[in-house]
C-alpha cells in the first residue's frame, strides 16, 4: 500500500490524475443512468441501451487508464503503441457492455457478483493490454502479488457497484453506483501501477513514431467526451420523452375510477389518485412503502399475471378495512422472470357491490315489508330449530297465525293501512318471543312462530299461544284511526305432531283451520281426527275448481208466486254440484268449501251468466233472481260484469233481481253502497235476502232504496208455532208497506202460511208450497205464454228433503 501511495504521490501528475478520476466518475454515472433504461426496455431497444452503455462505461474506463498513464512520470521517455491502446479501447467495450448485459439479465445478487466479475476483469483486461502498449527506456518489472490485489480491488468495487445500484431507478442510486465504480476502477489501476518497477535501458529507444503523452492526452478526452455527451443527451432525450409519455399515464390513471398501484419488490413504486383516496394518504407519503402493511390478501399475494384476489386495504387513519377485488399485470422491464419487473395492481373498491350483496341476501331471506325471515328463510332456519332440539332434548312448537280483520282493514283504509298492520303483526310477535324462538311471515296476513322452549309442551306453547292472542287483540294506530285486529293461531307439536317441517307445518294450518272455524279469535292445537276432515275439503276444493271449468255445476230454479193470485211471477237460480262419483252434491256441502278457498268469485260468476242465459230463453219475461256473495259485492268491477253479462245474453235490466245480504254490506259498507248504485243505474233490481238474521239494521234501508225485502225462513215456518215469530213476520210486513218495499216469504210450505200472509198483504211467495227448485228444462208449465202461469198449490207439496233444502244465506254461490 506504501509503494501505492509514493507512487501515486511521487510519480503523477495530481492535477492530471483528478482530470482522470472526473471522467471516469462522468463516464460510470452516465454508465448507470444508461443501465435504468436498459433494464427497462426490450428486444431492439434494449440492445441499443445496452450498446450506448458498454460505449461510455468502457470509453470512459479507457480514458481514466490512458489519461492517468499520462499523469506518469517515471522520468524516461516515454511513448504509446497504437496497436496496444486501440485494443484496450475495444477490450474495455466489450467487457463492460458483457458486464453490464449480465448484471441485467435477472434481478438476483447472483447476476450482480457475474456482473461485478465481468466488469472487473474487463477493467483489469483493458489496463495491463493498455500496459503492454506502454514504451520506455527501460525494462518493466511485474510484482505479481500486486497484479492479483489490483484485479481483486477492481473486481470488488464493480461488483459492490451493482449491489449499490441495484435497478438504478433513482438518482441516488446512479451516483452511488457511479461513485463505486469510480473507486474500484482507479484502486485497480494505481493498484497495478504499484505492481510495476522500471530499470532503465539506454539500449532500448523509444521510436519518434509512438504517440506522445500530449496527443493521446488530447484524443483521449476528446473521443471520451463526445461520447460521454451522447450518453448524457441520449438520456435526457429519453426522459424527457418517458415523463411526458409518464404524464399522460398518469392523468389516464388518475382518470380512472379504480385504484392504480404499481409495485417492485413489494414495495409502492407509484399509485394513481383513485388509490390514494382510498388509502387515505398523499402519494408522498406511501412512494416506498411495503404494500403488505396496507393490502392483505384472502391467500396467495396476486404476484402472476392476470391473477384475481379479494383482500382488504387498511387506510392510513385507522379506519375499518375496505373490502377490495384485486387484479395484477406484469410490467415487462426485460427480465427473464416475473418477479424481477414491476407488478401493476387494480384495486376495485367492494363496498358497494358488498353493500347491494347483503341488501340483495337479506331481501332473499326476509320479507320486504316486515323484515321477518321469509318462507324461504323459514325452511332453513326451521330445520335447524329441529336439529338442535333433536340433540339437546328441548321442546319445539309451531304456532301459524292468520289475522282475523286483516282483509276488513285493507279494504276499508286502504293497502297502506293493511301494510301497517302487518308490520305491527310483526313488532308484536317479535316483542313476544325470545332467542332462539323467532317469527317468519309467509305471505298476506299468515306468520309463523317458531317456539325452541325448556319446559314441556303442550303447557309452553299454550302460555306463548295465549299471550299472542292478547297481544294481537289490541288495536292499532293508524293516521289517527284504531285498526281493530285479532288472530286465529294453530298450534302443532314436534315429535307428536310431526318430525319434519313440512308435517308441522301442514298440522299446524289445519289446527289453524279449526281455529277459525271456532268463531276466531282463538288457538287449536292439531288433532288427529282433523287430518281425514280437512283433506277431504281440501280435495272437494280441487274438483270443484276442476268442476266449474269443466262446468259439471247445474243450475236449478225455484218459483215465486204472487201472493194475490198464485201466479208464478219468477224464479231464484240455486246453484246445484252434479258430481260424477258422488252424485248431486247440495250446496250447504260446497258453497262453504267455495268461500274458504277464493273460488266464490268465479262460481258466482258463472251462476249469473248460466242464469240470464236461460231466462233469455223464456217466452214469458219472468224475472230471474240471483244472489251475490259479499265477495262479489264488495269487487269494484261487478257493476261492468253485471252490465257484460246483460249485453251478451240479451237478458232485459229489469228481468234480472240480485238479491244480497245485511252480512255482506257490512264488508265494506260505502263500497258496497256505491256498488248497489252503479246496479240500480243499469236498471237491474235489488233485494234484501235473508231479513231479520244479520244485523237488521233500519239506516240500511234509509241508506238504500231496496226493490224488494225476503223475510227468512226460520221465522216464515214459525207462523203460528211460535207467537214471537208470528209478531215479527207481522211487523216486517208493516214495515214493508210503510216504505213501499214489497216483501217476499221464503220458505212457506202449508195452506196456513199462505193465508196468513195472503192475509198480511205479503207480495210473493217462495217455498215448496209453490214449487221446488227444478232444472230449467222442466219449467215450461210456467215459462210458455200459451200455459196458464199459476202455481199448483199446497195440495202437491210434500215435505223437503235435507239434501236439497235451499241453505239459508249460501244459495247462489
Amino acid at each position: 500500500m506504501l509503494k501505492v501511495l509514493t507512487c501515486l504521490t511521487r510519480e503523477h501528475d495530481l492535477r492530471l490524475v483528478v482530470v482522470a478520476g472526473l471522467i471516469c466518475f462522468a463516464a460510470c454515472f452516465t454508465a448507470f443512468r444508461l443501465y435504468s433504461r436498459m433494464r427497462g426496455a426490450k428486444g431492439v431497444v434494449r440492445a441499443a441501451w445496452l450498446l450506448l452503455t458498454g460505449l461510455v462505461s468502457g470509453s470512459g474506463v479507457w480514458a481514466t487508464h490512458f489519461i492517468a498513464m499520462v499523469a506518469y512520470t517515471p522520468g524516461l521517455k516515454t511513448g504509446y503503441s497504437p496497436t496496444g491502446t486501440l485494443l484496450s479501447l475495444m477490450i474495455s467495450v466489450m467487457f463492460m457492455a458483457c458486464g453490464f448485459a449480465v448484471a441485467s439479465a435477472q434481478r438476483t445478487k447472483t447476476n450482480d457478483f457475474a456482473g461485478g466479475l465481468v466488469l472487473g476483469m474487463g477493467v483489469a483486461a483493458m489496463h495491463y493490454t493498455g500496459m503492454s502498449a506502454f514504451v520506455t527506456q527501460g525494462v518493466v518489472q511485474w510484482e505479481q502479488v500486486m497484479v492479483a490485489v489490483s484485479v481483486l480491488v477492481g473486481v470488488c468495487g464493480a461488483t459492490l457497484s451493482l449491489l449499490a445500484a441495484g435497478r438504478a431507478r433513482s438518482l441516488l442510486k446512479q451516483v452511488g453506483g457511479g461513485a463505486l465504480l469510480t473507486l474500484g476502477v482507479c484502486s485497480l489501476h494505481f493498484a497495478g501501477m504499484g505492481a510495476i518497477t522500471i530499470v532503465p535501458d539506454s539500449a532500448i529507444i523509444v521510436p519518434d513514431q509512438l504517440l506522445s503523452g500530449g496527443i493521446l492526452t488530447l484524443a483521449v478526452i476528446s473521443i471520451t467526451t463526445m461520447i460521454i455527451l451522447g450518453g448524457l443527451g441520449a438520456v435526457a432525450i429519453e426522459s424527457q420523452t418517458s415523463r411526458s409519455a409518464l404524464d399522460r399515464i398518469r392523468r389516464m390513471a388518475n382518470a380512472a375510477y379504480e385504484g392504480i398501484v404499481v409495485v417492485q419488490d413489494g414495495k409502492i413504486n407509484d399509485a394513481n389518485a383513485a388509490f390514494c383516496e382510498l388509502i387515505g394518504a398523499d402519494l408522498d407519503a406511501i412512494m416506498g412503502a411495503p404494500l403488505a402493511a396496507m393490502l392483505t390478501f384472502d391467500g396467495e399475494a396476486p404476484t402472476r399475471e392476470g391473477v384475481r384476489r379479494e383482500g382488504a386495504l387498511q387506510p392510513i387513519d385507522g379506519e375499518r378495512p375496505i373490502p377490495v377485488e384485486v387484479f395484477s399485470r406484469l410490467m415487462d422491464d426485460g427480465a427473464r422472470t416475473e418477479t424481477s419487473g414491476l407488478t401493476v395492481l387494480a384495486v376495485r373498491d367492494l363496498r358497494e357491490r358488498r353493500s347491494a350483496e347483503e341488501k340483495i341476501r337479506y331481501l332473499a331471506e326476509h320479507d320486504g315489508l316486515t323484515g321477518l325471515p321469509n318462507r324461504n328463510s323459514l325452511q332453513t332456519r326451521l330445520a335447524a330449530a329441529l336439529e338442535r332440539v333433536e340433540a339437546s332434548g328441548e321442546s319445539l312448537s309451531l304456532i301459524c297465525i292468520d289475522l282475523d280483520h286483516f282483509k276488513e282493514a285493507n279494504d276499508l283504509h286502504g293497502h297502506h293501512a293493511g301494510d301497517a298492520l302487518l308490520v305491527e303483526t310483526a313488532r308484536r310477535l317479535q316483542d313476544a318471543l325470545t332467542a332462539p324462538s323467532f317469527a317468519a311471515r309467509l305471505g298476506g296476513d299468515e306468520f309463523i312462530i317458531v317456539q325452541v322452549a325448556a319446559g314441556d309442551q303442550p303447557v309452553a306453547a299454550a302460555e306463548l299461544a295465549g299471550r299472542l292472542l292478547e297481544a294481537l287483540a289490541l288495536p292499532a294506530s293508524y293516521e289517527g284511526q284504531d285498526l281493530v285486529m285479532g288472530a286465529s293461531l294453530g298450534v302443532s307439536l314436534f315429535p307428536d305432531d310431526g318430525r319434519t317441517a313440512e308435517a308441522l307445518l301442514a298440522n299446524a294450518d289445519m289446527a289453524l283451520y279449526r281455529a277459525k272455524e271456532s268463531g276466531r279469535g282463538a288457538y287449536r292445537f292439531f288433532k288427529r281426527e282433523m287430518d281425514d276432515s280437512i283433506r277431504e275439503r281440501r280435495t272437494m276444493a280441487r274438483e270443484l275448481r276442476q268442476a266449474i271449468i269443466d262446468e259439471e255445476l247445474v243450475v236449478y230454479y225455484q218459483p215465486l208466486a204472487r201472493a194475490s193470485n198464485g201466479e208464478v211471477c219468477g224464479f231464484e237460480a240455486l246453484v246445484r254440484w252434479k258430481h260424477p262419483v258422488r252424485g248431486m252434491i247440495p250446496p250447504l256441502d260446497f258453497i262453504p268449501v267455495a268461500e274458504e278457498n277464493g273460488l266464490i268469485g268465479q262460481l258466482g260468476e258463472w251462476v249469473l251468466r248460466r242464469a240470464c242465459a236461460d231466462a233469455v230463453t223464456w217466452e214469458r219475461p219472468l224475472r230471474i233472481a240471483v244472489n251475490l256473495s259479499p265477495l262479489q259485492l264488495n269487487q269494484p268491477d261487478l257493476p261492468k260484469l253485471v252490465h257484460e253479462v246483460l249485453v251478451q245474453t240479451g237478458l232485459s235490466p229489469r228481468r234480472l233481481e240480485l238479491e244480497i245480504t245485511e252480512s255482506a254490506l257490512f264488508k265494506d259498507y260505502q263500497r258496497a253502497l256505491d256498488n248497489l248504485r252503479r246496479l240500480k243505474a243499469l236498471g237491474v233490481r235489488i233485494a234484501m235476502d235473508d231479513f231479520g238474521t244479520g244485523f237488521s239494521s233500519l239506516s240500511t234501508l234509509q241508506s238504500f232504496p231496496f226493490d224488494k225485502i225476503k223475510i227468512d225462513k226460520s221465522f216464515v215456518e214459525n207462523i203460528h208455532r211460535d207467537d214471537r215469530a208470528t209478531v215479527i213476520v207481522r211487523a216486517v210486513l208493516g214495515l214493508g208497506r210503510s216504505l213501499d218495499i214489497p216483501c217476499v216469504a221464503e220458505g212457506v210450505e202449508t195452506q196456513e202460511q199462505i193465508d196468513f200472509l195472503r192475509g198480511e198483504d205479503c207480495a210473493e211467495l217462495q217455498g215448496y208450497a209453490i214449487g221446488r227448485p227444478a232444472p230449467v228444462d222442466t219449467l215450461s208449465a210456467w215459462t210458455l205464454a200459451s200455459v196458464a202461469p199459476v202455481s199448483p198449490g199446497p195440495e202437491i207439496a210434500t215435505p223437503p228433503e235435507p239434501t236439497t233444502k235451499k241453505p239459508r244465506r249460501r244459495k247462489a254461490a
